[in-house]
């Protein structure tokens, strides 16, 4: 086993799980998923959190190994997802006189996962609270709907580690060498997305902290340039385009939208667009065209006419958007319809249901095919876009 160690006093326990396809039942991840728990030793052991089932077995050996003979005090349950929270009954049976730290409605939801009853064992902790386990101090602050509602994060305020619970989370296993923007931004937006003004209000509680690391529930622990991670995390809960740029979600039938797409993309370069990106939303991951739309300042969404209605997967896209409570953009709309074009209308009506959408005048409606008239109207679209 390689060396765990984040701090003399604090150990990695956290498993990595390369085998998992979908995250949640429905998002990819092609390099895994970090299960992430942790280890404070000092006079009194506290086990932060613990893994999903699937990753039991691993756990509980990287548990004995580091408790190395010791026995476990408290248990803290920053969050009763059972991606992290599978293990507390079996931790509080394995470890009789252990208590279990959590606030009002984190009980409240272990006693529907589990039917162990620990009310004689549980410590119920408030905003603010303190818990004292030797040289370290540990202070509790509430989280809620970051993104269930009995979430909250610890803070340990000898050596400065903030432990954060999902928040600056990443898909990836640990041992995973990519870029923390792209995959962290893509779980914010799909996990944590809609509770933009919750994390906000994270946020101002941490900005009167001295941190000095943050220990995720997935993802690598951050000890080096912090302000980077804060700086997109309040860029991302704000609502805030992160780039100047334009992303393009298209859905195509028979490939003349898509043609008619990778054109338009054309046209906009060649006007000076800074950046233009592409989504085709038949074959791409739904995840990263989430993640993108926030990304940029500028959406184009380009869209088949279906049943009398807009191509299911734009639909189903929109509908994404709007759970994750898409705001503050500007939006230009292209139609294509062979005898009854609707699709423009519906995506319409679904953008008027988000909040501060701008919807661009120029309105390109393709029949079939690009012709002379809809080149021209793509033309003044784009010209829109770039000024």
């Amino acid at each position: 086993m390689k060396d765990t160690r984040i701090t003399d006093t604090v150990v990695y326990i956290g498993v990595d799980d390369k085998t998992i396809d979908l995250f949640e039942s429905q998002y990819v991840v092609p390099n895994g998923i970090s299960y992430n728990s942790y280890v404070i030793l000092d006079e009194k052991v506290v086990v932060m959190d613990t893994v999903d089932a699937r990753a039991t077995e691993e756990w509980f050996k990287n548990l004995e190994n580091a408790l190395n003979g010791r026995t476990v005090d408290y248990l803290v349950v920053s969050h009763m997802e059972p991606d992290h929270a599978a293990n507390i009954q079996a931790l509080a049976e394995r470890y009789p006189n252990m208590q279990v730290v959590g606030n009002a409605k984190t009980f409240q939801l272990l006693s529907q996962f589990f039917s162990i009853d620990i009310s004689s064992r549980a410590i119920t902790v408030k905003e603010g609270d303190t818990l004292n386990v030797g040289s370290h101090t540990l202070q509790f602050f509430m989280a809620p709907m970051v993104h269930w509602p009995e979430v909250m994060v610890t803070y340990e305020q000898s050596e400065k580690i903030l432990f954060s619970a999902d928040g600056f989370g990443k898909f990836g296993t640990l041992d995973t060498e990519e870029d923390w923007d792209c995959e962290a931004r893509r779980y914010y937006f799909n996990i944590v997305g809609k509770y933009g003004m919750q994390v906000q209000a994270l946020l101002k509680k941490a900005a009167r902290l001295d941190i000095q690391m943050i220990c995720p529930l997935h993802g690598p622990i951050l000890k080096e340039n912090l302000a980077h991670y804060l700086n997109k995390y309040d860029i991302w809960s704000s609502y805030r385009p992160e780039d100047e740029g334009i992303f393009i979600a298209y859905a195509s039938i028979h490939g003349n939208t898509a043609k008619a797409i990778k054109k338009f993309a054309e046209m906009l370069k060649e006007k000076g667009a800074p950046k233009v990106s592409l989504c085709d939303l038949t074959r791409d991951d739904m995840a990263e065209a989430v993640e993108d739309a926030f990304r940029y300042d500028r959406l184009v969404l380009a869209a088949c006419s279906y049943d009398g209605g807009v191509f299911p997967c734009m639909e189903e896209f929109l509908h994404h958007l709007k759970a994750k409570n898409y705001q503050n953009r500007k939006v230009a709309l292209i139609e294509n319809g062979s005898w009854a074009p609707s699709a423009g209308k519906v995506m319409r009506s679904l953008l008027e249901g988000m909040k501060n959408i701008t919807i661009y005048d120029e309105f390109v409606s393709i029949r079939s095919t690009l012709k002379e008239d809809s080149t021209a109207a793509m033309e003044a679209l784009a010209d829109a876009l770039v000024k």
